[in-house]
């Protein structure tokens, strides 16, 4: 069977964009979302803002969306809120608030 024409170029290219990957799973940000039992344990000892807090940081910065999804996550070596989001126009987005402040990260 002949070797398609195309394919040494898409070799060529899906070799240039591995660097841009991580090298290896331990060198990309790890992200573990914590249990239910975790969580309250990290509200109660103060590590984490409680999420009522939490959610009202997106509508502060102008995001109005309903709540869809919370969890909270370890991200290295700090904990985060990653809020799945429906705004007012009918799109899902994800917000990511710093659990320790209650301040907004990013948004996507």
């Amino acid at each position: 069977m002949p070797v398609p024409r195309s394919l040494p170029l898409i070799l060529v290219l899906g070799l240039a964009a591995a660097p841009l990957a991580p090298a290896s799973a331990a060198d990309a940000p790890r992200m573990a979302c914590l249990s239910k039992a975790e969580q309250r344990a990290a509200v109660a000892s103060h590590k984490a803002v409680p999420l009522a807090k939490a959610l009202k940081a997106p509508r502060e910065h102008g995001r109005h969306a309903e709540a869809v999804r919370a969890r909270l996550c370890r991200h290295g070596d700090k904990l985060v809120y990653v809020l799945t989001l429906l705004g007012r126009s009918g799109k899902v987005f994800t917000a990511t608030v710093d659990a320790a402040s209650g301040e907004p990260v990013s948004a996507r």
